[in-house]
């Protein structure tokens, strides 16, 4: 949508709260819960209706993610609470966090995300910790970098910035070799039936 365009704009409004959903159902793991918080989002974000769609649907994504971040910290505040510093990298079955270095494609990924894998994916997700679900979502599905998850983990968890981009790497890291090695067992029990 061009500046000062605002035809098809609930069609487009539409569209944007279903991909707040489908976001919200992955960050939070339940559907009521998801609902729940689109509406919120709706509700408090202010957007001119006549501005660029994606900036205006990019507004409504962080609000979501960093109160999605708050709900979470909620039912866990210490899984929220930034790794030390300092320390001994966590060990990790891969060298980088990039979804090509744990063996998925990016036609893996869209499948997961958006086709016939989406219940898989939910059933794995439902069995992260929640802080590493919260950076998975972040990173593979929206694409953010360490960064900005960073900086979402912060405001969303009401802190002051805690998180740096290298811990968000290297718990993204350890998703991505949970979600290879279910992928992998996933395989392995379809090809014996």
């Amino acid at each position: 949508m061009q500046v000062g365009d605002c035809e098809g704009g609930l069609l487009k409004a539409q569209d944007a709260a279903v991909e707040l959903y489908q976001l919200a159902a992955l960050m939070l793991g339940n559907e009521s819960e998801a609902l729940n918080l689109v509406e919120s989002t709706v509700a408090q974000v202010e957007v001119d209706p006549c501005a660029e769609e994606e900036a205006a649907v990019d507004a409504a994504r962080h609000h979501l993610i960093e109160a999605a971040v708050a709900h979470m910290k909620q039912l866990d505040p210490q899984g929220f609470v930034a790794p030390a510093s300092g320390g001994s990298p966590a060990v990790s079955c891969i060298e980088d966090d990039d979804l090509s270095a744990a063996g998925i494609s990016s036609g893996q990924m869209a499948e997961l995300i958006g086709g016939a894998g989406r219940s898989e994916l939910r059933v794995w997700l439902d069995k992260l910790p929640l802080v590493q679900r919260a950076i998975f979502v972040q990173r593979a599905v929206l694409g953010w970098d360490n960064v900005a998850t960073a900086a979402s983990l912060d405001a969303g968890a009401g802190a002051k910035p805690a998180w740096t981009a290298q811990q968000v790497s290297e718990i993204f890291r350890q998703a991505l070799c949970s979600l290879a090695n279910s992928l992998v067992h996933s395989e392995a029990q379809k090809a014996t039936v």
